[in-house]
């Protein structure tokens, strides 16, 4: 299947639009959606490509996790084909970033693929329908077979001075859906956000949206999981710093990491395109996300959960992001290049890997 994708699906994706990436993008999840509205499609695709192998189970911050590969943020922003991410064997998926105000984004053409380089460029900036239409889609869900997270940002019109409440708003409307929260303070194609990942701004905001999910909750328990996206810039003293922060505040794990600022390990072909503004994710992020992972697993003496994420585009790959102290992994840019036989391929290498009665209880 694998060689199948590169010889004839690939080809085609690249195709359309005259090469447009982000046109390949849509059509790839309206293709997705309309399939998962024909009655046994879904099926015929988890006969495929959704079988998990036995073991792979376990239970992260609270939240049971059948698989621990996730679909990361941005692939599928705004929901709209989420049966059939189950189906393709992901044991969890990532919606957003999603944002309080709609918004369409930065001008285009704002997405890019590096081949030789097996790499992606993106400047999107958080193109997504709001918070509120994400609440009234999610809302005409039955049960997705999977714990799904909710990826929050802030909205490009909202000032630095309310980024909070902005925040707090998206959290409000989506609470009652999502199995987790990522607070996405690391893109670099909203003006000013990263700068929230400062200690004191990163503090208020994660101490608000502590408060609002704890109102939220039933019976006086601990609200729903929260966790932060990093960039992979930041030095180790930052990095340290915001787990200070994190660990203060009881943020429940980190998600490393976003893309990259910089430009380092393209090949020759990819060098003009390197010129782009926006975000690097694909391979020249595997080295530096097994590094972040290593490094926060260490400072943190693996009591803080990471989903790392970055740079896989082989089963290999995953694996060095949990033996770096990974619990789970998501994937993105390796979709673009590998396809869904990605997907199965690292579930397998896990499962030959796992001990089944392993179960990675991280709540307390």
């Amino acid at each position: 299947m694998s060689q199948v994708y590169r010889r004839v699906v690939r080809p085609v994706l690249y195709r359309l639009g005259r090469g447009d990436a982000e046109v390949a993008h849509e059509q790839t999840l309206h293709g997705l959606r309309r399939l998962s509205r024909v009655p046994g499609t879904v099926g015929a695709l988890s006969r495929t490509y959704g079988a998990l192998p036995a073991g792979l189970g376990r239970t992260v911050f609270g939240v049971r996790f059948p698989s621990p590969v996730g679909l990361a943020a941005g692939m599928d922003k705004n929901g709209v084909a989420l049966p059939a991410w189950r189906a393709l064997g992901f044991g969890f998926v990532e919606v957003g970033t999603v944002t309080a105000q709609p918004q369409p984004g930065n001008e285009k053409p704002r997405l890019f693929r590096l081949v030789e380089s097996e790499a992606v460029i993106n400047r999107m900036g958080f193109n997504n329908l709001g918070s509120a239409a994400l609440a009234e889609r999610l809302a005409g869900y039955g049960d997705l077979g999977y714990p799904l997270g909710i990826s929050i940002g802030k909205s490009k019109v909202t000032p630095l001075a309310d980024a909070v409440e902005d925040y707090v708003t998206s959290l409000r409307r989506l609470y009652r859906y999502g199995d987790y929260f990522a607070v996405n303070v690391s893109s670099p194609n909203t003006p000013g956000l990263r700068s929230l990942q400062d200690a004191g701004h990163l503090r208020e905001l994660l101490a608000a949206l502590h408060t609002e999910a704890a109102g939220m909750s039933s019976g006086g328990r601990a609200g729903k999981p929260i966790l932060v996206k990093i960039a992979p810039d930041l030095t180790e003293q930052a990095i340290d710093e915001l787990l200070g922060v994190c660990t203060e505040v009881g943020v429940a794990g980190i998600i490393a990491t976003n893309t990259t600022i910089g430009r380092s390990g393209l090949a020759p072909a990819d060098q003009a395109l390197a010129a782009e503004a926006g975000g690097l994710s694909g391979r020249p992020l595997t080295e530096t996300s097994a590094k972040t992972v290593a490094h926060i697993h260490g400072e943190t003496g693996g009591a803080l959960p990471i989903i790392g994420v970055g740079g896989v585009l082989e089963p290999s790959d995953a694996a060095r992001l949990f033996d770096a102290g990974a619990s789970l992994v998501q994937l993105y840019t390796g979709l673009i290049y590998r396809g869904p036989g990605l997907v199965r391929r690292t579930n397998r290498l896990l499962a030959d890997h796992s001990d089944p009665t392993e179960d990675l209880d991280e709540s307390a």
